[in-house]
């Protein structure tokens, strides 16, 4: 039976929360998993969702920064979570839906302003965090799953509005694409987005320093959609929500979304 996902860094769920009614009420996904949230999970307002029909929640949170949540409007399951890297952060967390997909829904580190780990804690962090990421997969082969999420990486050169420019910006280092590439090579992982979509310029963030984003559209598709190699098949139909960048006080990033006949 199709279903569809979407995937969205929100940028505090409970500052956006009219934002995200708006996306569930229109575009109705069956699953919505969402990043940085921003908030402990029992700050999440989820009565406002449970009357949209999405009364089933997974999540992690942390007080002001972080955390990660998985709305649906099936049952659910939580599948865990897990600290990669020892950060201590909510940056993960796994649910397994009725069907018996298994949803991973990420938030990797964005690693500061300076790609150089011995100079920015942040930066290696990240590193670190995607070394983790790459041995789970390889020790814990995935299958009939989905990964998605604010990875913090535009790995490839239609990616970012200019890969020149942006060799050396976090985000698009030759480091953090390698490490990204492991990542996807241990779990076999297959990037739906791109499947469907591949080729041409194509985008989930913009900066809010842009005065007008949409104008400049110096964009990163940051947020990504992955199944693993037996199910990568019957995924379709994707879409980034560009305009949703542009509703009243949004997040920086669109949402991004595709269905799966499972």
């Amino acid at each position: 039976m199709p279903f569809t996902l979407a995937t969205w860094n929100i940028n505090s769920v409970r500052l956006r929360e009219p934002i995200v009614q708006k996306l569930l009420k229109e575009q109705g996904p069956d699953v919505l998993c969402l990043q940085e949230c921003k908030s402990p999970v029992d700050k999440i307002p989820r009565e406002g969702f449970a009357a949209l029909g999405y009364e089933h929640m997974v999540a992690r949170g942390d007080k002001g920064y972080n955390g990660v949540a998985i709305l649906s409007k099936s049952p659910i399951e939580e599948a865990g979570a897990f600290d990669f890297a020892n950060l201590g952060h909510a940056r993960h967390i796994a649910g397994r839906l009725e069907n018996g997909v298994t949803i991973h829904n990420f938030y990797v580190p964005a690693g500061g302003n300076i790609p150089d780990r011995e100079k920015n804690e942040k930066f290696g962090q990240k590193l670190d965090y995607l070394t983790d990421m790459r041995a789970h997969f390889a020790a814990n082969a995935p299958s009939k799953a989905i990964l998605v999420g604010d990875l913090n990486i535009a790995p490839r050169e239609d990616d970012v509005w200019s890969h020149k420019k942006l060799l050396k910006i976090v985000s698009h280092t030759p480091i953090e694409v390698d490490h990204l590439a492991q990542v996807q090579d241990a779990g076999s992982w297959v990037d739906i987005t791109r499947q469907d979509i591949p080729d041409g310029l194509l985008y989930s963030w913009w900066s809010y320093r842009a005065k007008d984003w949409s104008a400049a559209d110096k964009g990163r598709r940051l947020d990504h959609i992955w199944a693993t190699s037996d199910i990568a098949h019957a995924g379709h139909s994707s879409r980034i929500l560009r305009d949703v960048r542009g509703w009243e006080k949004p997040s920086d990033h669109a949402p991004v979304f595709a269905t799966f006949d499972v």
